[in-house]
């Protein structure tokens, strides 16, 4: 692991956003949905998210994910993402979501 300083970790844009809508994706490599997320003041941005496992389409929509906001925008096949999603592999590999333990306004800067 290589060390970063405080101004490094201080550009990344770890930022709130609720997500709205949920669509399936099926010409992702992998099984993957993709998210409409409302980061506040810095708008509503699309992504994918490997996630299928864990997650159903039902009950995405309302929850407050963490992304990064400020990487440059991903092509995904025909698809453009425009954040990351964040979250961790379980022991089985499977991508459970970062969130927020209580609502905070989107756009929140994790800090």
């Amino acid at each position: 692991m290589e060390d970063i300083s405080w101004n490094d970790f201080e550009k990344v844009e770890l930022r709130a956003g609720t997500i709205l809508e949920v669509f399936d994706f099926p010409e992702a490599r992998k099984p993957a949905y993709k998210l409409k997320v409302d980061f506040g003041p810095f708008g509503i941005k699309t992504s994918s998210a490997q996630i299928t496992k864990l997650y159903t389409k039902e009950e995405l929509p309302g929850k407050q994910i963490i992304g990064v906001i400020n990487f440059p925008k991903k092509q995904i096949g025909k698809f453009m993402s425009e954040f990351l999603v964040t979250g961790f592999a379980n022991e089985q590999g499977e991508i459970v979501l970062s969130t927020t333990q209580q609502t905070v306004p989107n756009g929140s800067k994790l800090i």
